[in-house]
């Protein structure tokens, strides 16, 4: 069983940055491809970014390519999220998750874990 924690979310201006971090518990951690979602009030949930087990692939939705960088530390269990020029439109509850089949996240990939999320707020 894996455990995933978010932490790192919070209040911020539009157009500033912040950094998510997703940490799990196991010995396996490595061996899983991991993914950000993210879930605004009223909508679906929607993938954000994806990493393979080694992090030598990613994968990004349009919406945030060129913002956001997806990255992993196994040695820590942990992966993070760096956002930056955030807008308005970001606001979410962002989650992680991840998978023990896939090689490298994606958004119609199946997950085996999932974190609890952490609130982003991004003010305009």
């Amino acid at each position: 069983q894996v455990q995933l924690v978010e932490s790192g979310g919070g209040l911020v201006q539009a157009g500033g940055s912040m950094r998510l971090s997703c940490a799990a518990s196991g010995r396996t951690f490595s061996s899983y491809a991991m993914g950000w979602f993210r879930q605004a009030p009223g909508k679906e949930r929607e993938f954000v970014a994806g990493l393979s087990w080694d992090a030598g692939y990613t994968y990004y939705t349009d919406s945030v390519k060129g913002r956001f960088t997806i990255s992993r530390d196994n040695a820590k269990n942990t992966m993070y999220l760096q956002m930056n020029r955030l807008k308005p439109e970001d606001t979410a509850v962002y989650s992680c998750a991840a998978s023990r089949t896939l090689v490298l996240a994606t958004p119609t990939g199946k997950y085996d874990y999932w974190g609890q999320g952490t609130q982003v707020t991004v003010s305009s």
